[in-house]
């Protein structure tokens, strides 16, 4: 059977009541938009006082029309009969605009030993000590409904972050309560995006691994033609070595014969005649030679012997022609 108290029907150990609700602007109370206590009438402490309820006063706010529900504290009893003046921004979690109609229900919540917050931006963990100023703020708070989302005021800014988990229930109260805090990402943080380089699998990878290098031009010396210093043709002219060739074909070492005595200045005047400078012998000289050879023939040998080598036997020339 429902009893009344001064016109007010309630029950014997619990209270229920339903307010129009208003945000905090319209009465003189600024400090309510830094905690989560609501101003309610005085007739709702009349019937408080009568009841056996735990203390510190908690209390359950539901908005039937969304069904949204959260929890709160009381601040004072001063407010208008009929009408509550609670926070905005627990207005904008429930959903509630001016003038709603809301319940309150008196409740008793466990004591909370986790909660898990999550900043709506990453700009809340720019403040030099964001702990210390959670801390300070949630001393103004008397419990935390997970799927709520809490306003933090700092330098003029205000920070909005959700409860997204807490224990031992979803409604819990951090009244005189060591509780274990947790930080998720914030909403807007986004993980650096990894540089992959690109792996070409097509047939050109292929190609350029099938396909085996050019070999370069590698540099070979001594491969010009032999010539003596004293002007004398050489008995085996060496052919050319091409600039490619591998270094494993040597060419064959030339055979230099002092007894071989081809036709010297047929070669000479052949080679000037080209117009290739050949050192060690001109024209020139090859006059002297000749004069030489017929004012001063050479005494025939009487034996036949083999030569042998004689170093700096041969017959002098100027430089000069």
């Amino acid at each position: 059977m429902a009893m009344f108290f001064d016109g007010y029907p309630y029950h014997g150990t619990s209270f229920e009541q339903t307010y129009r609700c208003y945000p905090a602007s319209f009465i003189e109370k600024p400090q309510l938009e830094s905690g989560d206590k609501i101003i309610m009438p005085p007739s709702a402490l009349d019937r408080l006082a009568s009841l056996h309820i735990d203390y510190p006063m908690l209390f359950e706010l539901r908005n039937g029309a969304a069904e949204r529900v959260s929890h709160c504290g009381v601040l004072e009893f001063i407010a208008e009969e009929g009408m509550i003046y609670m926070p905005y921004w627990m207005m904008e979690n429930m959903l509630l605009q001016e003038g709603d109609i809301v319940r309150v229900k008196n409740v008793t919540l466990p004591k909370g030993t986790y909660v898990k917050l999550q900043p709506h931006t990453m700009d809340f963990l720019d403040i030099s000590n964001p702990k210390a100023i959670l801390e300070t703020t949630l001393r103004n708070f008397s419990c935390l409904t997970t799927g709520d989302s809490i306003m933090v005021a700092y330098n003029n800014k205000k920070y909005y972050i959700d409860i997204i988990e807490s224990k031992p229930a979803n409604a819990i109260s951090i009244i005189e309560t060591d509780c274990e805090v947790d930080f998720a990402p914030p909403l807007d943080y986004k993980e650096p995006q990894k540089v992959v380089t690109p792996i070409s699998t097509g047939k050109k990878a292929q190609e350029a691994v099938e396909t085996p290098a050019e070999p370069e031009p590698k540099f070979n010396p001594f491969t010009g033609t032999g010539r003596r210093l004293d002007g004398k043709p050489l008995s085996y002219l060496s052919p050319p070595v091409s600039s490619t060739g591998s270094k494993d074909k040597k060419p064959d070492a030339p055979n230099v014969n002092p007894r071989s005595s081809a036709a010297s200045s047929s070669q000479s005047n052949a080679q000037q005649s080209q117009g290739k400078l050949v050192f060690g012998s001109n024209a020139n000289r090859a006059k002297e030679t000749g004069k030489a050879k017929e004012s001063k023939p050479e005494p025939p040998k009487e034996e036949k012997e083999e030569p042998k080598f004689q170093p700096f036997t041969g017959k002098k020339y100027s430089l000069r022609g």
